[in-house]
């Protein structure tokens, strides 16, 4: 049975698509992936747990937010475009009462943004309810829907997480319990998938066979030594820092981990994993104090920082970097090079997504809505400036220019990561390919239409080099286009027309 549910859906198309493409402009990066957030913690408000692990997760998606608590076989749900914050308050919390809470926040990548594509995506079965979060993005989706049309079943969203719940719950009204539904459902699924599932004896996290997406394990604190474990899912580990939630471990590429009343339960339904955790994960998309290969990621962000000062010095007066993401590496391009580092941009943090256009004077006026350059610090000055990716090259472009404008007399950019060269079929929103400013310019054609005196990349063997991990664990396919993952041609022509579907709504008035 499912209460406490909203699904206000008032918005036309295209407002939809101007949501999805921010206020004028596309932004110059790589789209987040989703954050997901899992507590089976009987006798705690689970939804405020969930309500606070999802604040901690909000850079991973910022269109819309969702709370699934499960009590016996009722589910009370609530989810709705904005942010964590704009979504809930204290008397929507109190309503979502269980033993157990799944909870999502999303930026859209396959189905469009609008609030019945929002998660937790909730199906009944003859078991009762199943509340599903996922992040990643499956490249079967097109197969999998026929297959549940087939089926008879009423699709009620355009996204592939439905599809799987859907999935799970055949095998369940088939005749398998929760584990053995979960499992044979997992090998119908192609493609990227860290999944929080809620049921009504308790709560599952998955990851596909190459773990592209993360998804770690944590357990709340015990007030009694006699008190049972509670135990924590969440997309990063600054999702279990917030609720005081110690970290145990990664769930593994191929892993199931089931956590009932009678604790966790581990079970592997891939026999030969392959992982290859996202490095764009390492690079921008994961929070620099979240944990990953044993150290924060801010410690990697540092050394690729480094690296790149190695390959690709610069004589300049200061180094300063795009915020937030750049910092660190931009710090570590100072240790190395010895060119002291400065903050010559002030990030406004409140921006946000907006429905408010900017006035034409404001649009003339470039980036100073998100970021303002420090006159003082940049008068004559030879700067470089770190930022950790170039995607269109839009962005980057208004950047120099203020730069400029604030008085530098020269600007070199270094980027902590290689050029970007392929979309992304795993859950990340890059361009096609031919909207990428790597796949169709130079180096220097870029540094050109950018306005930098010069422009240099780390490169591909010393960003996986700096993991200090096995480089073949790694996805980098958006750099060298080797996905681990094949991806169906329909898929890539897909993922076109859907591009100039957005610039079709975005032209469209309203």
């Amino acid at each position: 049975m499912i209460s406490s549910q909203s699904f206000s859906d008032s918005v036309s198309s295209a407002d939809e698509f101007s949501a999805t493409l921010n206020d004028h402009e596309a932004p110059d990066k790589p789209e987040e992936a989703c954050g997901v957030f899992g507590v089976y913690a009987p006798g705690q408000d689970v939804a405020k747990l969930t309500y606070f692990g999802l604040f901690a997760l909000q850079h991973r998606g910022q269109e819309s937010a969702g709370i699934a608590a499960l009590s016996g076989n009722h589910v009370h749900l609530y989810k709705e475009m904005g942010l964590v914050s704009q979504v809930f308050d204290e008397e929507i919390l109190d309503t979502l009462k269980g033993d157990l809470a799944i909870g999502h926040t999303r930026y859209s990548t396959t189905g469009s943004s609008r609030v019945v594509n929002a998660q937790p995506a909730v199906v009944e079965t003859h078991l009762g309810p199943l509340a599903l979060a996922h992040n990643g993005n499956l490249v079967n989706t097109g197969s999998l829907r026929e297959e549940m049309l087939r089926s008879n079943h009423n699709l009620l969203t355009t996204t592939d997480s439905e599809l799987i719940a859907l999935a799970i719950a055949e095998e369940v009204n088939h005749g398998k319990n929760w584990l053995e539904a979960a499992i044979a459902a997992f090998g119908r699924c192609q493609g990227a998938f860290s999944l929080a599932i809620g049921t009504p004896e308790g709560i599952m996290g998955t990851r596909d066979p190459n773990g592209i997406r993360p998804l770690v394990i944590g357990t709340l604190p015990q007030h009694q030594p006699t008190d049972p474990l509670r135990y924590v899912l969440a997309s990063e580990t600054c999702g279990l820092d917030i609720i005081g939630a110690d970290y145990l471990r990664d769930v593994e590429p191929g892993e199931v981990v089931w956590i009932t009343e009678a604790g966790l339960s581990s079970f592997h339904w891939v026999t030969q994993p392959k992982p290859k955790l996202c490095i764009f994960e390492m690079i921008y998309f994961a929070r620099p104090d979240s944990v990953m290969h044993n150290e924060t990621l801010y410690s990697y962000r540092m050394r690729i920082g480094r690296q790149l000062a190695a390959e690709s010095p610069a004589d300049a007066d200061i180094v300063i970097a795009v915020p937030d993401s750049g910092v660190p590496a931009a710090i570590g391009f100072s240790q190395v090079s010895g060119i002291p580092y400065a903050e010559g941009l002030i990030k406004n943090r409140y921006v946000g997504r907006t429905f408010i256009q900017p006035t034409q004077t404001m649009r003339e006026s470039g980036i100073k809505m998100k970021l303002n350059p420090l006159k003082d610090v940049l008068q004559g000055k030879r700067v470089v400036i770190v930022d950790d990716s170039i995607v269109r090259g839009t962005t980057s472009g208004k950047i120099v220019k203020a730069l400029r404008d604030a008085g530098a007399t020269e600007v070199h950019m270094r980027i902590s990561s290689p050029p970007v060269t392929h979309p992304c079929f795993y859950g990340i929103d890059t361009d096609n390919q031919n909207q990428l400013i790597a796949a169709t310019k130079s180096i220097e054609e870029i540094a050109a239409h950018i306005g930098v005196d010069s422009l240099s990349y780390l490169s591909w063997a010393g960003m996986l080099e700096a993991t200090q991990d096995d480089p073949e664990n790694f996805c980098s396919a958006c750099f060298n286009g080797d996905y681990p993952v094949p991806v169906p041609e329909l898929l890539k022509r897909s993922k076109l027309m859907f591009e100039k579907a957005q610039q079709l709504e975005k032209a469209t008035p309203v």
